[in-house]
């Protein structure tokens, strides 16, 4: 008898290889999406762990096809992933996080609205706290292949296991001025199996982690080769050509323009209606024919350094050395939460 759930199936066969036995908590969806529900997910299981930390091993149902083959790719299942996440629990602690299971909701819910999906070494800055109603430094995201799941094959295409890793801003700041996979490699040896953990620290607060960053910074250089930055455009002003972006961001693009353009490698930065392309070379600022709204911007060392000097948070508009015609006006950040109230105002 052929299932009606094939691809359901493969994720529960999937799990119960790693959990044989074990009942997870399981949080199901009443409405779903395709009938017009909130939630993309159709379920998220909760598995209970005490090793190597205690902690909730979360996993979805939802992001790839469930039922029948409906896509036109025969390789992937839906989306191609399905996402894990594994939170700090007490272990006395007996009813999973229901913070965690609304933010894969919201994860999902982005990837459906906007059709940007997420894959290993993918990153996410959530201008806020992960969990609105917990302190913690914890406000940003990478994507790393599950650990213990990696990647299955359903009926309806490869699924991936994408794990969820919640990170502090510091640490944020370090895969975009170095490296993301390389980061997390050093990650796991502190954190096993990258548990995110509300109430820990920044792992660079400790100096030997914050020195290698440093060093792989400084041999390496970014692997960050394009920002997508809602705070960000550029403008045509006179015979001057005005960059604006928010003070939240600044520093960012300063750090990574610093870990790129001294390597030899380009820098793209994609605002929601134009784009700039950074690189080394002969001073140059202009369009190329039949793309208008995507400025190339080529520094000489000279130029970079003026232009590092005015990408700070702080409101305003200047010019930066050496650079000209290229002026930078930043703007002030509202970061704002789910709901859209302003939590902070940076610059």
């Amino acid at each position: 008898m052929t299932s009606e759930t094939p691809g359901w199936d493969a994720i529960d066969a999937a799990l119960e290889r790693l959990y044989p036995g074990v009942e997870p908590r399981h949080l199901g969806t009443l409405l779903k999406w395709a009938l017009g529900g909130p939630d993309p997910l159709d379920g998220i299981s909760f598995y209970p762990r005490l090793d190597p930390v205690p902690h909730w091993h979360a996993v979805t149902y939802g992001m790839s096809e469930l039922y029948g083959k409906q896509s036109d790719n025969p390789d992937e299942s839906g989306w191609g992933f399905e996402f894990t996440f594994r939170i700090r629990r007490d272990p006395d602690e007996v009813e999973p996080p229901i913070w965690a299971a609304n933010f894969l909701q919201n994860l999902a819910r982005y990837v459906f609205q906007t059709g940007n999906w997420f894959e290993p070494n993918h990153h996410m800055d959530l201008n806020g706290p992960i969990a609105l109603d917990h302190v913690t430094l914890i406000r940003a995201v990478v994507f790393t292949e599950d650990p213990e799941l990696g990647a299955i094959d359903t009926p309806n295409g490869a699924v991936q296991f994408l794990q969820v890793v919640g990170i502090t801003a510091d640490e944020y700041d370090a895969t975009q001025a170095w490296s993301v996979r390389e980061f997390l490699e050093l990650l796991v040896r502190h954190i096993p199996l990258l548990v995110t953990d509300l109430g820990r620290a920044s792992v660079t607060d400790d100096v030997n982690v914050a020195e290698t960053v440093d060093e792989g910074r400084r041999l390496d250089g970014s692997s960050t080769a394009t920002l997508a930055l809602a705070e960000f455009g550029w403008r045509p002003d006179g015979d001057l050509v005005r960059l604006v972006m928010g003070a939240h961001v600044a520093p960012r693009v300063a750090e990574t323009l610093l870990g790129r353009l001294p390597f030899g490698r380009t820098l793209r930065l994609d605002g929601p209606e134009s784009s700039a392309e950074f690189s080394a070379g002969s001073f140059f600022v202009g369009t190329a024919p039949g793309a208008e709204d995507q400025l190339q911007v080529v520094l000489t060392d000279e130029a970079l350094d003026g232009l590092l000097q005015v990408l700070v948070p702080l409101a305003g508009v200047r010019a930066a050395p050496g650079a000209e015609p290229l002026v930078v006006e930043i703007v002030r950040s509202e970061i704002r939460d789910p709901e859209g109230n302003v939590v902070r105002t940076i610059g």
